[in-house]
């Protein structure tokens, strides 16, 4: 099953539970607009490479288009159709006046010069500025890009279209009107949905465990702040692996040797000077497997499978990576009382921000730290009650919850441009 398919098996699976008009159901099966472009980009040597990358715009009846741009060798437009398609929920579900998007250029940007990268950021921008704007499409950082990718590419639009336009891209640098507090965004969001759990299920957090696959700009901000309030993070990994340690981890320590030398490496930090710490080495898959009370993927989809699912001993998953957890494997962790909080509750928070920027640049104001950070948890939590209370009231686990209330929202919005049932009464 593609990844496109297996999103629209969970529309199908939710609109069991839940009373929806046809036509929304028929709408949300389609993207609005899916462009595929050609990027010719001129190497350092003087060669020529052409990259493919694509735009895809999912639906837009509550607001402009938002989605991130990934640069990443597997992007593909069932990829990028997929990802507009669980953005299209993650923004109904928490409320803010977008609709989905998703962008993405097929590319391994770690064999990129970085002239080589800006080149193909601004040529990937002239390909796609038609189908981008403020009131279209806004798009945002993603796998491998960046603050500075951002930039690059909201100049590159502001001079197709003669005039500074900083409301075209979200997560830009602050002083081109970036917003503070989209850096750690995604990874406060999924904190502030365990803080939720915490005081629902009574976690001591200093007898709390936790495990983190993927420890990229989401995964190191939910750990830092889980292990500033006292959580025991036991596992960390990266692409190339990971490492645990019964007793936890100092996870400021991993950050500043992640963020010196990229690489995930057991270590206790004072100032500039590091130790080495004992800790075992573990690959991706043996993390996923851990006993611990909290598993946070947080890295690229399909990690949790119908193969592997049985083998989680985790007793709750926050998904901060998009897509995570098969359907197949969902159902595997249900019927063994694993509580799920899915993607598109808990790694809303930097669209959330994103909102948040967007707001100020057409506004023309700058909202400080601590005003944004007061923001993304008043939002973050009301969604994730929101959505805790769904649960109970249907009856079902908090994914389907998370699409039902999303969808309810959706269809408000559809049914108020007009449906076959109010034609036929106004004909009538």
């Amino acid at each position: 099953m593609t990844l496109f398919a297996s999103a629209l098996r969970r529309l199908d699976e939710v609109a069991a539970v839940v009373d929806l008009n046809p036509e929304v159901l028929e709408r949300l099966r389609h993207p609005r607009y899916a462009v595929e472009v050609s990027i010719p980009l001129r190497r350092d040597d003087g060669s020529l490479t052409v990259f493919s990358g694509y735009r895809v715009r999912y639906e837009d009846t509550r607001g402009p288009g938002k989605g991130g741009i990934r640069f990443h060798p597997s992007v593909s437009m069932d990829e990028v159709k997929a990802l507009a398609f669980w953005m299209t929920f993650k923004c109904a579900v928490v409320g803010i006046p977008f609709g989905g998007a998703k962008g993405g250029v097929s590319v391994d940007p770690k064999q990129l010069s970085l002239l080589e990268l800006e080149r193909l950021s601004r040529g990937f921008i002239r390909k796609i500025a038609p189908y981008i704007g403020p009131d279209q499409d806004v798009p945002a950082p993603d796998v491998y890009t960046n603050a500075m990718v951002m930039g690059w590419m909201m100049d590159e639009y502001s001079t197709i279209q003669g005039r500074y336009v900083p409301a075209v891209i979200t997560g830009k640098p602050v002083a081109l009107g970036g917003s503070e507090g989209r850096v750690d965004a995604t990874g406060r969001g999924a904190y502030h949905c365990i803080k939720e759990l915490e005081s629902r299920r009574g976690w001591v957090p200093k007898r709390t465990t936790v495990a983190v696959q993927g420890f990229g700009n989401a995964g190191q901000n939910v750990a830092r702040l889980l292990h500033r309030d006292g959580y025991r993070v036991l596992a960390v990994s990266d692409s190339r692996g990971g490492i645990y340690s019964p007793e936890g981890f100092d996870i400021p320590s991993l950050i500043q040797i992640k963020q010196e030398t990229r690489e995930v490496r057991a270590v206790y930090c004072r100032g500039a000077l590091c130790d080495i710490v004992q800790a075992e080495a573990l690959t991706n898959e043996e993390l996923l497997e851990l006993d611990v009370d909290i598993l946070i993927p947080a890295a690229l989809e399909d990690q949790i499978t119908a193969e592997n699912a049985p083998r989680v001993r985790a007793r709750t998953i926050v998904e901060v990576a998009n897509g995570p957890v098969t359907p197949e494997a969902d159902r595997n962790l249900t019927e063994r009382d694993i509580l799920l909080v899915p993607d598109i509750l808990a790694n809303a928070g930097g669209v959330t921000v994103s909102y948040f920027e967007w707001a100020q640049n057409r506004q023309h104001l700058n909202w400080p730290l601590p005003e944004i950070h007061e923001r993304l948890a008043a939002t973050m939590s009301q969604a994730f009650r929101d959505v805790y209370e769904a649960s109970e009231s249907i009856g079902c686990d908090m994914r389907t919850a998370a699409y039902a209330c999303a969808l309810r929202r959706l269809n408000h919005a559809i049914e108020a441009k007009g449906t076959l049932a109010y034609f036929r009464s106004r004909e009538a």
